[in-house]
């Protein structure tokens, strides 16, 4: 079938922290929201469909995952990527932030070294700093418009406390999906200096085109045994608020702690409208998956476009996955505080400010595209009013 994406879906007073939260969170009225990455789009029919029918039989007690929940993965994972998962290697987590948590405090110590590449997903820096442990920068590469990893630093900075790196495949922000070779690379280095690589690859199925995501633990069995491949439905599909992420992890010894470690907390179970959601999902969403990123990819096409001939200041970068525009606005010379203010006191739109990301990031911003073309047509109409202006009082 051909989904409607145009279609405005009219999510205030919806519990949406994306939507009911704006004002909050950000000290603004009136703001349009293309910050945090959930989409505005409704889920395929069929996990609808599923979930109402598991509401209507009206019984929610404990829940236990059925054997098609991991097949259902497991062909997805496959078909997908290439990637041959067994079942006993699939873990939950409520999310994949909260698996990194858990990485975290299952296999490092406090004070022990933790690398992250940023600029990167802010909540990298909260999982080590929260748990007492230090983090290194290991920065990437910004060149031609394209992040690369730094390897040469990253060797400079190992040393016997580095226990682990938290990495993102593919990266957010920035968009990149490592190839082959930069993943064989890093792997070769850390499995080298006894480094735990936890790769969160929740953005693997938004791809572009020739995009090719490659699973770090599906390159070498070397590699799946130093490695937790952190994955869940929840961008793919927009079922972030049911909580329901698989964490998989071939290494037996490093699986047994880590489920040693969310039994500490009760959180390994799903709850039963996110396991059905997601295997509902994944059996039947990938036409509703390829035609989202059609749309996407349109969406970004026209935020390029749009700001090279109106407003080429701003530049929109190449993106190879996720639905998350990353927009260099550098030339303004505005500070980090400027910046903000511009984007919400003068254009009204709430969006991710780079600075958060770590050091690099600093000029930039995110914006997110998984909206409808109307949206995202109002949102760069309003930028280039309020950027139009800062450009008029600083030449005078």
């Amino acid at each position: 079938m051909k989904y409607n994406f145009d279609k405005v879906v009219n999510r205030y007073n919806s519990s949406s922290a994306k939507w009911d939260a704006t004002e909050e969170l950000f000290g603004e009225k009136d703001l349009l929201p293309l910050w945090v990455a959930d989409m505005d789009f409704r889920v395929p029919d069929e996990v609808v469909k599923v979930i109402q029918s598991q509401a209507e039989h009206g019984v929610f007690g404990y829940t236990t995952k059925k054997d098609s929940y991991y097949t259902a993965v497991i062909d997805w994972m496959r078909n997908r990527h290439n990637w041959t998962v067994k079942k006993e290697w699939i873990c939950h987590t409520p999310g994949v932030v909260s698996a990194l948590s858990l990485a975290v405090q299952a296999f490092s110590e406090p004070n022990d070294k933790i690398v992250v590449q940023p600029p990167i997903y802010y909540p990298f820096m909260k999982v080590i700093e929260n748990h007492n442990r230090k983090i290194v920068y290991n920065p990437l590469i910004f060149k031609d418009d394209r992040y690369e990893m730094d390897f040469e630093d990253l060797i400079s900075k190992i040393d016997s406390s580095v226990k682990m790196i938290l990495i993102c495949n593919p990266h957010n922000p920035g968009g990149r999906v490592w190839t082959k070779s930069e993943l064989e690379q890093l792997g070769k280095i850390c499995t080298e200096h006894n480094i735990l690589v936890v790769s969160d690859e929740i953005h693997a199925d938004l791809l572009f085109k020739p995009a090719k995501h490659t699973p770090l633990a599906a390159i070498s069995k070397e590699f799946a045994n130093n490695s937790l491949i952190c994955t869940a439905p929840s961008k793919t599909f927009n079922l972030a608020g049911l909580q329901t992420s698989n964490i998989i992890i071939p290494n037996d010894t490093l699986r047994e702690k880590f489920i040693i470690e969310t039994g500490k907390y009760a959180i390994g179970n799903s709850n039963s409208f996110g396991a059905l959601a997601t295997e509902a999902a994944y059996n039947y969403g990938g036409q509703w998956l390829d035609q989202v990123l059609d749309y996407v990819e349109e969406n970004l096409h026209f935020i390029t476009s749009y700001f090279e001939n109106n407003l080429p200041v701003l530049k929109v970068l190449p993106l190879e996955a996720t639905y998350l525009a990353w927009i260099d606005c550098r030339k303004l010379g505005l500070s980090p505080e400027e910046l903000e203010r511009l984007f919400l006191s003068k254009a009204k739109v709430a969006l991710n400010q780079g600075y958060v990301f770590g050091p690099g990031g600093e000029g930039f911003v995110r914006m997110n595209l998984a909206c409808s073309r109307s949206i995202v047509e109002r949102a760069v109409k309003q930028i280039e009013e309020a950027v139009n202006a800062v450009v008029a009082n600083k030449s005078r």
